[in-house]
C-alpha cells in the first residue's frame, strides 16, 4: 500500500495552490544554493585533510604543541 502517482499529483496541486509557483521557485532556488554550498564546504574540507593541513599526525603543518606533563603530588600523612 504505497502512494500512487495520482495521489502525488493531487498533493502537488494543493501545494501549488497554497504557496504559489513563484514562492516554490524561490524555495527551490534557495534549497539548491544550500546544497551547492554544502557540497563546496565538504570538498574544501576533504582537500584540507588530503593536503596535510590541520592534521595532527606530525606530517602536516597543523598546530601541534609539544610539551611535558608534570605533577606535583604531595603525600599527606
Amino acid at each position: 500500500m504505497g502512494i500512487s502517482i495520482w495521489q502525488l499529483l493531487i498533493i502537488l496541486a494543493i501545494v501549488l495552490v497554497l504557496f504559489g509557483a513563484k514562492r516554490l521557485r524561490n524555495v527551490g532556488g534557495d534549497l539548491g544554493g544550500a546544497i551547492k554550498g554544502f557540497r563546496r564546504a565538504m570538498k574544501e574540507d576533504d582537500n584540507e585533510e588530503s593536503g596535510g593541513e590541520g592534521k595532527l599526525d606530525g606530517h602536516g603543518s597543523g598546530n601541534i604543541i609539544d610539551g611535558e606533563i608534570t605533577s606535583k603530588k604531595q603525600d599527606k600523612v
